[in-house]
């Protein structure tokens, strides 16, 4: 939160952002504490998620934007303590050779957050979905999607797009945590 709060500054002090947007995300970052309380409360719905990837050797995670900034943080977070194989890719990328890795049953951890890239991102979802991976979503609550397209939905509480990092990445470092305990380490 600290980067976001240099960054407000910096934009307020250099004059590339105006008073009444500085104040909204102020606001907003205030209100992350709460929305981060929220998301712990379905902390065991993350743990049941660990029971469905601590005996998986590998893991994908993608996202589009901001959202492949956190998947990446995820993906980090996985293999350092539980030792699984995981990649993450930004979910533009897949066609270029990557989808192809995608097997049947393979887990794929999807961060779709950001509603300008929203549609870009379930088009993906979707892709991964046809050849057969287990999708996990972590995704705002606003956002609607066919049920066909996700095995696993963990829904975050809606904050302002630039903000969701902060609180989609507490989910997937809980993934990391209950897989990593389920595995002994």
């Amino acid at each position: 939160m600290c980067m976001y709060l240099i960054g407000l500054y910096m934009g307020r002090t250099k004059g590339t952002i105006d008073e009444t947007y500085y104040k909204k995300y102020i606001e907003a970052l205030t209100e992350i504490p709460a929305k981060l309380e929220q998301v712990l409360q379905s902390e065991h719905k993350i743990e049941a998620l660990a029971k469905e990837l601590y005996q998986r050797e590998q893991v994908f995670f993608i996202g589009r934007g901001p959202d492949a900034g956190v998947a990446s943080e995820g993906s980090l977070k996985l293999k350092e303590i539980s030792y699984i194989h995981s990649e993450s890719y930004a979910a533009g990328e897949l066609k270029h050779g990557t989808i192809s890795l995608i097997e049947d049953g393979m887990p794929v951890i999807a961060v779709a957050t950001q509603h300008a890239l929203y549609e870009k991102t379930m088009s993906n979802i979707k892709e991964v979905k046809t050849r057969g991976a287990t999708v996990i979503m972590v995704y705002s609550e606003d956002m609607k999607f066919d049920e066909n397209d996700v095995d696993y939905p963990v829904t975050l509480p809606l904050a302002r797009d630039l903000l969701m990092p902060l609180v989609a990445v507490v989910p997937l470092q809980l993934i990391a945590y209950y897989t990593a305990a389920l595995k002994n380490f």
